[in-house]
This record gives C-alpha cells, sequence and structure tokens, in this order.
C-alpha cells in the first residue's frame, strides 16, 4: 500500500460505484441448473435462496446421510439424489454446485467441483487448514473462468454500500482498531449448536468414512456426525462459524489482507457437554495496515449482540441492524452524525453469484478475500489451541 487513508479511499470509492449498479446490466439470463452437495440445514437454506432466484433449477443432492436426501428432494422432487458427490459432479448438465458440508470436508469438495468444470458457491469458512486453502487456491487457479463466490453474505447487503461511502468521505480519518462482538444465549437446558441425534444415525444409513474425509479415523460415533461442529477435527468452533463474517465484511470494506500476527485466548466456561471448541473467546489480530481488529464471542449472554466499531482519528462507523457514522468532536467539531439508508435485496449474495456466472463479473466474496478470512480464522484457532500468539510468515505462506 502507498499509503493507507489513500488506498482505503480510492478502494471505497469503488466499490461503492460497483455495489450501485443493479443486476438489470448484466448479461442476457440463462437457466441454471445447480447440484447441492450437503443438503443439511444450511445447504437447505441455501437451495430455497437459490430457487427463489430467477432461472434457476436444483438439478441434484449429494450427501452422505439418507435422511438428507429424502428430506431435500421434499424441496425439488425431479431433482437427482447420490450418496456419493462425484456421481453427482459427473452430471455434464450441472452448471454450478453449491458447497454446504462440513469445514473440514470443504477443500475435497471444492477442488473437486472445480476439477470437474463447475462454478462454485462455497460455504464459509472457506478453508479449514492453510494446506486447504493453497490446495483450493490451485484448484481455483487451474479452473481459469469459473466463478466461485465465499458464503460471507454479509459482503451482499446493502451496508457495504453504505459504508464504503462513509469511508469515500475522508471523514473518519486514519483507523487504527476495530472491536467486534458476537454473543448469544439460548435457555437453560438447550447448549448452542446442540442437535439431536437420531435413531436412524447408524452406519447404514451414514457413510462415515465419506464424513471424515481426511480426518483422523474414528469408529463410527452419530453424536460426532451430527454435532461436528464440537469437534476440532471438523470444526474451527466460532472463529470460522461466526468471527469469519465480521472479517468479510471489513476485510472487503476496508481492503485488509492476512493478519500479522493473532493471540486468541478463552475456555469452555458454559456448555460442560463434551464440546472441544470454546464457548467464550477472545481474538486480537494485528494487521500490517496499522490496524489492531480484535473481536469477542461467548454464548452465555446476548447483551452486547452482534456489532463493530471501527475506530478513526476523525470519526467511528458503527455497525448493528444500520451503519452509523459518528465524529470524533476534537477533530471534526462541525462534524454530523450520518446512517446508512442502503436496503438489501432479498437473496442478495446468492443471486450475485448467478449473476456472476452468467456475465463473469467479480462476485461480491471472491476467492481472494474467502482466502485472507481462511487463514485470519484458522491463525486464531492455532493460537487458541497452542496458547500463544502465532504469526503469519508471508514469504513461506505458513502459521509460525
Amino acid at each position: 500500500m502507498d499509503s493507507r487513508r489513500g488506498f482505503i479511499g480510492k478502494f471505497a470509492t469503488g466499490l461503492a460505484g460497483t455495489l450501485a449498479a443493479p443486476a438489470a446490466v448484466l448479461g442476457a439470463k440463462q437457466r441454471i441448473r445447480l447440484g447441492i452437495i450437503g443438503p443439511g440445514d444450511r445447504g437447505t437454506q441455501l437451495a430455497r435462496e437459490a430457487l427463489a432466484c430467477p432461472d434457476t433449477e436444483l438439478a441434484a443432492f449429494a450427501d452422505v446421510y439418507t435422511r438428507r436426501l429424502e428430506e431435500a428432494q421434499r424441496l425439488a422432487p425431479h431433482a437427482k439424489t447420490y450418496s456419493d458427490y462425484r456421481a453427482l459432479l459427473d452430471d455434464p448438465s450441472i452448471d454450478a454446485v453449491l458447497v454446504a458440508t462440513p469445514q473440514h470436508l470443504h477443500c475435497e469438495h471444492f477442488c473437486a467441483a472445480l476439477d470437474a468444470g463447475k462454478h462454485v458457491y462455497q460455504e464459509k469458512t472457506m478453508a479449514f487448514t492453510v494446506d486447504h486453502a493453497k490446495r483450493m487456491r490451485a484448484a481455483y487457479r487451474k479452473a481459469g473462468r469459473r466463478t466461485v463466490q465465499i458464503g460471507h453474505q454479509h459482503c451482499s447487503t446493502g451496508q457495504v454500500n453504505d459504508a464504503a461511502k462513509i469511508m469515500a468521505t475522508g471523514y473518519v480519518g486514519k483507523i487504527t482498531s476495530l472491536h467486534a462482538h458476537m454473543y448469544r444465549n439460548t435457555p437453560h437446558g438447550k447448549p448452542q449448536w446442540t442437535r439431536p441425534v437420531f435413531t436412524d444415525m447408524t452406519p447404514q444409513n451414514i457413510l462415515w468414512d465419506s464424513f471424515l474425509g481426511d480426518a483422523p479415523k474414528l469408529p463410527f460415533d452419530a453424536n460426532r456426525y451430527i454435532n461436528w461442529r464440537f469437534f476440532w477435527d471438523y470444526s474451527g468452533g466460532n472463529f470460522h462459524e461466526n468471527m469469519c463474517h465480521q472479517l468479510a465484511f471489513w476485510y472487503k470494506v476496508l481492503g485488509l489482507g492476512i493478519p500479522s500476527a493473532v493471540t486468541a485466548t478463552g475456555g469452555i466456561y458454559l456448555w460442560k457437554d463434551g464440546r472441544e471448541v470454546p464457548d467464550t473467546m477472545d481474538v486480537s489480530m494485528q494487521h500490517p495496515e496499522e490496524l489492531l481488529f480484535t473481536w469477542n464471542s461467548g454464548f452465555g449472554n446476548n447483551q452486547y449482540g452482534v456489532t463493530e466499531d471501527v475506530l478513526g482519528a476523525d470519526g467511528s462507523i458503527s455497525r448493528g441492524q444500520q451503519i452509523r457514522y459518528s465524529p470524533q468532536k476534537v477533530n471534526r467539531p462541525d462534524g454530523t452524525e450520518m446512517l446508512g439508508q442502503t436496503a438489501t435485496p432479498k437473496n442478495a449474495h446468492m443471486q450475485n453469484f448467478l449473476d456472476s456466472i452468467r456475465s463473469g463479473a467479480r462476485p461480491n466474496c471472491p476467492f481472494d478475500l474467502g482466502f485472507s478470512v481462511s487463514i485470519a480464522c484458522r491463525m486464531a484457532v492455532s493460537s487458541y489451541r497452542e496458547g500463544r500468539t502465532v504469526r503469519w510468515d508471508r514469504d513461506k505462506e505458513e502459521i509460525v
């Protein structure tokens, strides 16, 4: 970067202009046939969003659990179903694939889909490990003109436009820190993320080896299958589940890259239910753009909710249900507050993916943004699990 402020100003101005362009300016419409790998709760939600977009068809579903396939077919009765995702990818009539499998399987399914010539909507967090991120990058580069949208849906909200416009005014000044919160609460006896184990979750109905992928080989365990978010073998915990979204939004708006150092602390303070990932955590990320990004989260109180505050010498941008600019009177005594007003169209992120396939335009959450967010999240996981500050070696592209 020549100058951080100059870079961000130009980035935000260009971003605001880009997002303002309506879908109508895109190229000629064509029907897009979609395949879903992993039609669980999130995959089914994505499928519904895709169906709500014009000129789309759900052509096939692939899942390791028979119940998932039965439920998915109710959504699209004429769609084909497969227990092996590779059979879905062998269908040349399928144009694009939505990947919504557990995080440790993202790399396998993403790379295979691109190798099969499909466009890919990849659920967050894009990559589970640094090695996976590099393998996915190689597949993406090899694929050439294939559209990849990463599932950080906030990157398609009107709030991106609002934040970018505020940044373009120069009224924020030099940003030195960004504070983010992500807090939830649930009733007693209903732990966050817990899913019931059904009686049909058996080795006969679940392809256990396919679920494990390249994770450590273990005997069949229905609880590990359905509650995979609890276990480090398959999940990055809330670092990968929700911190990623807040990172992606501001990485996009501010043009931030991979942190230079990350320190994560916390523990399992509330839900003593066998989970390995923390329910309370704090992350401090030092960025080379001379900015400290802190994020804290917990599952035992929702007082703070989900918010972010960008702190500049001349003003602040606060994001919650709405974007708000507040001047720092010490430097902008005559400054006034500004509120974001840009609406978000329904199913905006999915529609942007489909529009990008048709037009060849860059999607709102492209591969490189997903790559940077993935590395930041993995750094947080590594720091938490190793009990130390970790750093990013930019030359070797390794966490050290």
